[in-house]
């Protein structure tokens, strides 16, 4: 069910679930990234989580990339502390192997029981990213890794970026999807004037459009790139470009399209992914895709400062929503009182397509 909505009756009336949004557990039947591809060299392994479990990935010298719960079953020592040995892990403590399928092998040891067989997790790669399906396994081959096409078009240069953020994801969607607080980055971009376009909702998504309108100050040099333009007087170029933001659960999105350019001029995917047990630390992964210009190797060039700018951004953001953070830990729980219904209808997707705390449960 999709369809427009103004913003004033982004909700129709519905009323969101009386539950704290901070504590919604992310829905583990999806594809999450864990690991950037150039992380983990052929021959060895790296430890990784998701949500407070432990996962070793492995890149054997040959074949495929796999994945197992980090930890030797023997005395519960990390096997990304071990060796890749051909296909198999070693534990560094009293060498058991173990192979992709998780089945121990203890050569020259006799043992008393029978050897101990670790939880697989399916793993794949895909545009430079190292994904795990944290579901249920047999899920795992019918839900499709997220399509992020911008990162093989030649059109387009990627940069690659994210940190861990001492947030709950959710918090992040937020941030994203909530275009009304440019006045935090004003000194970067000057004052600008968000236009809320309209909303469209469905099962599993919600997207908001915006346009803008820079009120005071210059373009900035990294804009202009974005851009392809420079734009000495911002009244002309009022409400000309549209930005696109949509969370199609549990991944988001954002796009620039501008008059006169078929393609978008940028465009964003970026998942969080919770490192700790209660999911209030999460790592981000994003691709930033950026047009090239008409001018060859431009872009190439100005890559340095593009890439400055938009991690000025990143952390005027990030200490924004670690602030939210502290602010829900020091008052033990959510006590916002939101205002926007972009937001309000993101909250109940988040809520509708996550997973209830076992607080909330029991």
């Amino acid at each position: 069910m999709t369809g427009n909505t103004s913003e004033t009756a982004a909700l129709d009336g519905a009323a969101l679930p009386q539950q704290d949004i901070r504590r919604v557990r992310s829905n583990p039947d999806f594809w999450y990234p864990v690991a950037w591809s150039r992380e983990l060299r052929r021959g060895r392994a790296i430890g990784v989580r998701y949500a407070g479990q432990p996962i070793v990935v492995v890149r054997p010298e040959a074949g495929a990339i796999f994945a197992l719960d980090d930890v030797c079953p023997h005395r519960q020592l990390p096997l990304s502390k071990g060796e890749v040995c051909g296909d198999f892990i070693r534990c560094a403590y009293h060498g058991l192997k173990y192979s992709r399928r998780g089945q121990c092998f203890s050569p020259g040891m006799k043992l008393e029981n029978e050897p101990p067989r670790l939880r697989t997790w399916a793993c794949r790669e895909k545009d430079g990213l190292i994904f795990v399906f944290m579901g249920d396994l047999e899920k795992s081959d019918s839900i499709a890794l997220p399509d992020i096409p911008r990162v093989r078009d030649p059109h387009y240069r990627t940069r690659r970026f994210g940190k861990v953020v001492q947030c709950h994801y959710s918090f992040m969607h937020e941030n994203l999807m909530d275009m009304n607080h440019q006045i935090l980055h004003s000194r970067l971009v000057g004052s600008m004037k968000p236009r809320f376009l309209g909303l469209d909702r469905g099962e599993d998504f919600v997207e908001a459009r915006y346009t803008f309108a820079r009120t005071s100050g210059r373009q900035p040099l990294s804009e202009a790139l974005i851009y392809g333009q420079r734009r000495k007087d911002g009244r002309d170029f009022a409400y000309r470009d549209v930005m696109t933001i949509r969370t199609q659960y549990p991944y988001q999105t954002l796009r620039i399209e501008t008059e006169g350019i078929d393609e978008p001029v940028m465009e964003l995917w970026i998942a969080y992914v919770p490192q700790d047990r209660e999911e209030l630390i999460n790592r981000v992964f994003g691709l930033l895709s950026i047009r090239r210009l008409k001018i060859p190797f431009l872009l190439d060039l100005a890559w340095p400062l593009l890439i400055a700018f938009t991690e000025r951004v990143f952390t005027e953001d990030r200490e924004i929503v670690e602030l939210e953070q502290q602010a829900w830990r020091e008052q033990d729980g959510d006590r916002n009182q939101e205002v926007f219904p972009v937001i309000m209808a993101l909250r109940q997707l988040l809520i509708q397509n996550g997973m209830p705390s076992q607080k909330d449960i029991g």
